[in-house]
Order: structure tokens, then C-alpha cells, then sequence
């Protein structure tokens, strides 16, 4: 039995998945299975991810959808098959840097009081790396008003008996993008916490327009997520009055013009 099970929701990512699954494998921690669940891709993701396991019988697991169910039923598909004591997470167009997993599982085993292990990111496109993100080293529940979510979900890795106890991912098609979000909430409303490294060990593909991309209806599901999880873990009710301007807020991004968009990203991000 391995000590960490690493979950990876495949779909349509053929042109990233190779150096995805091979950033897992050349990881200098190796007690580590890996499960890939692919939601009916409809290109060659999946006969991909069937090369590595045909390569790597004893060592990942490869799962398929027929049709596509979204990435929180296909999480919860991969968990259901996981053995390892630890559930750590990746995408399959990211890169883990190659002690992500040693510092995680560290951390964990010295640290019986946390149940969530994340760190800030790199960020990268295909004209190289374009940001580092920050993270809030021990956050707590009050910290869920300005900074949602507080755990980069992609680069986390959680003690299995919690994410079971808080019955996994909630499949639910208002949390679509927010799942991460959600979970978190849930976690902490049973009383576990998290704690995020100061290192970035993680790198996400992600171009720089993808926030403005989102939709307005995207963006009404944040709103939507952060008040269903004020109220799980009894948020104090002053904090309430926060939601509209978060509703504001992304508003004004979705509509703000793309130079506009690009003039606030050069500034926080000096690119």
C-alpha cells in the first residue's frame, strides 16, 4: 500500500498530460500511487494516460468516464479507488516541482493537527512564467471573507480520513470552478485546519486573461459558494454584508475592457 494517492480529473488535455504525469513520476518522494480518471475526452487524453499505465501497472490506476460528469464526480470516482493514506491533488496541464510531494508528506506526518497541506503557485503560460502567488500560512475561519479560497486546491494534499469524513467533493453544478472552495468549507466546519508553505512547489498553466474570461454566471457560483459556506461554518453575521461587494467586485471584472483588464494585471503582477 502507498503512503500518498495522487487524483488527477483527465479531459482533453493531450498536449499538457505527458509532462504532467511525468512531473508525478520523477518526484523524489516515490511511496506514491497515482489515478487518473478521464472524463470522456474527446481527444487522445486517455489513450495517453493508458501508455503510462501500461508502463506503470504497479503504480497507476486508470479510470474513464463515458460521458463527461464534471470534475467533482470524477474526483470522487479517483478517491473511491485511492489506498494511500494522503490524497494529494494535480491537473493535467500543471507541473509538480520535483520535492513537492517530500515537503507535503513532511509536513503532514510532523503535524497530526492539520489536515490540509497546500503552498502558493507559479504560475506559466507557453511564453514562460509570468507570477508567483502568496498564501496565508495558517488561516482560519475568518480569513474566508477576503481570501477564497485560502488553499490552492491543485498543489494540496489532505489526510484521506477527513476528506472521507466530509463525504469528498460535493457534486453539484452551481459549484462548477468552486469545488475547491467548497471543500475547504466543509473541512473546516468539522473542525479541521490547513497550513500552506512558503515555498512554491507548484506550477499552473494559466494565461493571463483567464480570470477576465470568466462568465457572469461564473461568477454569481462564487457568490453563491461563499454564502452557503458562511453559513456551515457560522460565519458571525456582520460578515454577510461582504457578499455584495464580492458580487460587485466580479461584475466589474467581467465587464471591465480587456485593456483596462491588462493595465491591472501588469500592475500586480509587473507582466
Amino acid at each position: 500500500m502507498y503512503k500518498v494517492s495522487v487524483i488527477m480529473g483527465i479531459y482533453n488535455c493531450e498536449q499538457t498530460l505527458k509532462e504532467s504525469i511525468e512531473s508525478i513520476l520523477n518526484q523524489s518522494y516515490q511511496d506514491f500511487e497515482l489515478i487518473m480518471c478521464d472524463d470522456g475526452s474527446k481527444d487522445n487524453t486517455y489513450e495517453i494516460a493508458k501508455q503510462y499505465e501500461d508502463k506503470y501497472p504497479q503504480k497507476i490506476i486508470l479510470l474513464k468516464n463515458k460521458t463527461n460528469k464534471g470534475l467533482n464526480y470524477t474526483l470522487n470516482k479517483c478517491l473511491k479507488n485511492a489506498n494511500g493514506e494522503y490524497i494529494a491533488r494535480q491537473d493535467g496541464d500543471d507541473i509538480s516541482l520535483p520535492e513537492r510531494f517530500m515537503e507535503e508528506v513532511e509536513f503532514l506526518d510532523k503535524n497530526p493537527q492539520y489536515a490540509i497541506v497546500s503552498c502558493p503557485m507559479i504560475y506559466f503560460d507557453k511564453t514562460g512564467d509570468w507570477g508567483k502567488g502568496t498564501a496565508i500560512e495558517k488561516p482560519e475561519i475568518k480569513d474566508f471573507v477576503l481570501h477564497t479560497p485560502f488553499f490552492c486546491h491543485a498543489p494540496c494534499m489532505m489526510r484521506k480520513n477527513a476528506l472521507i469524513e466530509v463525504g469528498g467533493y460535493t457534486v453539484d453544478k452551481k459549484l462548477l470552478r468552486y469545488e475547491d472552495c467548497n471543500l475547504w468549507y466543509k473541512m473546516y466546519s468539522k473542525g479541521y485546519r490547513g497550513y500552506n508553505l512558503n515555498k512554491h512547489l507548484y506550477k499552473m498553466r494559466d494565461d493571463r486573461d483567464a480570470m477576465k474570461r470568466r462568465t457572469v454566471s461564473s461568477r454569481m457560483r462564487a457568490v453563491y459558494v461563499q454564502y452557503t459556506g458562511f453559513r456551515l461554518v457560522k460565519m458571525p453575521i456582520i460578515y454577510y454584508l461582504y457578499l455584495p461587494v464580492v458580487f460587485i467586485k466580479s461584475l466589474i471584472l467581467a465587464f471591465m475592457p480587456r485593456k483596462f483588464y491588462q493595465i491591472i494585471h501588469k500592475i500586480r503582477w509587473g507582466k
